[in-house]
């Protein structure tokens, strides 16, 4: 397992490689963030972003949601995964937020998560991207890196590979380092074939080393 100080080092690196990293979903405003986010899950953020445009004009707030029906929703997010429920869950959505939020998409997790659709890593999306609050999102990618590295332990949960990074970093670098290492779990460390060979993490990487030496 590394240490913060070598944890904080690797993501740094990483962060390094892409300064300008900035998040993939193209979103406007809070609710449109919100939403975007509950429909990436199990979907690519490119299936996503093709489908949001047509959904926000004919759905532009959570007022228009939460009188619709999935019916009504579905066709607009058909192309994306496991769309059924969720026009399910946005209209639910639409429900709560106008219902229990006055149409406003709160600024706290504890508020967050109680919203249909939305957990922890959603939150922190959320909480990072549409209102700048120091949060870190745990994703497939993340995951991955961290596990490679030995940020965290082969068996350990998406909330302990958080709390290994969030105590390693400083809170003012959570929002980019996320950010960053979805670009670098997308570019370099991939599932399959990763780049080891050009990788600036080789050095602290036991899986990229082992990688190496089994294919060459």
């Amino acid at each position: 397992m590394l240490t913060k100080k070598v944890t904080r080092i690797a993501i740094e690196r990483i962060m390094k490689m892409y300064p300008n990293a900035v998040p993939s979903l193209d979103a406007r405003t809070p609710f449109q963030k919100v939403v975007s986010v509950l429909l990436s899950a199990q979907a690519t953020d490119v299936s996503v972003n093709k489908a949001t445009p047509a959904l926000f004009a004919r759905f532009p707030d959570p007022a228009t949601l939460a009188v619709a029906t999935p019916a009504e929703v579905e066709p607009y997010i058909k192309t994306i995964g496991l769309y059924h429920n969720k026009a399910k869950y946005l209209v639910a959505l639409g429900q709560k937020l106008t219902h229990d939020f006055a149409g406003v998409v709160p600024n706290t997790r504890a508020e967050l998560v109680t919203l249909p659709g939305v957990g922890r890593k959603s939150a922190n999306v959320v909480l990072g991207d549409a209102f700048g609050v120091p949060a870190f999102a745990v994703d497939t990618h993340v995951t991955r890196i961290s596990k490679r590295l030995t940020i965290a332990a082969a068996n350990d949960s998406v909330r302990q590979i958080e709390t290994r990074i969030t105590t390693a970093l400083p809170e003012d670098e959570w929002i980019h380092g996320h950010h960053a290492m979805i670009y670098f779990g997308r570019e370099v460390c991939h599932a399959k074939k990763p780049e080891c060979a050009h990788c600036p993490l080789l050095d602290l990487c036991p899986f990229g080393q082992n990688y190496l030496a089994m294919n060459g």
